[in-house]
C-alpha cells in the first residue's frame, strides 16, 4: 500500500482547532508583510488562520538559500514569476511560473534563482507554524539585533539543519 503524501495531524487539540476554524478571505494586497536581508515577505496564512493545519508565505525577490533540512514541515513551492531551480535530495527542479515544487521534510533541499533576486513565489508549509520563522527574523532585523545571533536561534527553534556542502 502506497504512503499518503499528506499526513493526518493526530495531536487532539490540533485536530479539534482545525474542526473549529472558519473560512476566511485574504486580498490580494493582504497578508503580514516582513522583511529581512533586503527581501520582502507576505504571510498569507499562518498557523493561527488555518488551525495549525498549513502556513504560505509568499517571497518576493527571493533570496537563495542554501542546502538545508527541515524536521518538521513538508514544503511546496508556487511559482508566481521568474525562473527557479529547487533542489530537492539529488533531484534538481527548474520550475516557472504556474509551475510546483515539492520538499518532504527530512530530505535536503536548496532553491535558488536563475537570475538572481528576481521572481515571486508561495511556499507552502504543513503544519503551519514556520511563518514564525520569519516573524523572528524581521523582528531581530527590525529591533537591530545581531543577525548571526538571531539566524541561529530561529534555525535551532524551527528545526532547520544546514547541510555542509
Amino acid at each position: 500500500m502506497p504512503r499518503p503524501l499528506l499526513r493526518r495531524v493526530s495531536e487532539p487539540d490540533t485536530v479539534a482547532a482545525v474542526e473549529n476554524i472558519r473560512g476566511f478571505k485574504i486580498g490580494a494586497e493582504g497578508g503580514e508583510r516582513l522583511r529581512f536581508s533586503g527581501a520582502d515577505f507576505i504571510v498569507r496564512a499562518s498557523s493561527d488562520s488555518t488551525g495549525g493545519a498549513f502556513a504560505i508565505i509568499e517571497e518576493i525577490d527571493p533570496l537563495d538559500t542554501p542546502l538545508h533540512v527541515h524536521a518538521n514541515e513538508d514544503e511546496f513551492w508556487y511559482v508566481l514569476e521568474g525562473e527557479h531551480v529547487i533542489q530537492v535530495g539529488e533531484d534538481e527542479f527548474h520550475v516557472g511560473p504556474g509551475e510546483m515544487a515539492f520538499g518532504p521534510r527530512g530530505v535536503p533541499h536548496a532553491q535558488r534563482r536563475v537570475v538572481p533576486r528576481t521572481g515571486r513565489f508561495l511556499v507552502f508549509c504543513f503544519p503551519g507554524g514556520f511563518e514564525g520563522f520569519f516573524r523572528e527574523l524581521s523582528e531581530a532585523e527590525r529591533t537591530g539585533s545581531s543577525m548571526p545571533e538571531a539566524y541561529a536561534r530561529v534555525t535551532d527553534k524551527y528545526g532547520i539543519t544546514w547541510v555542509d556542502q
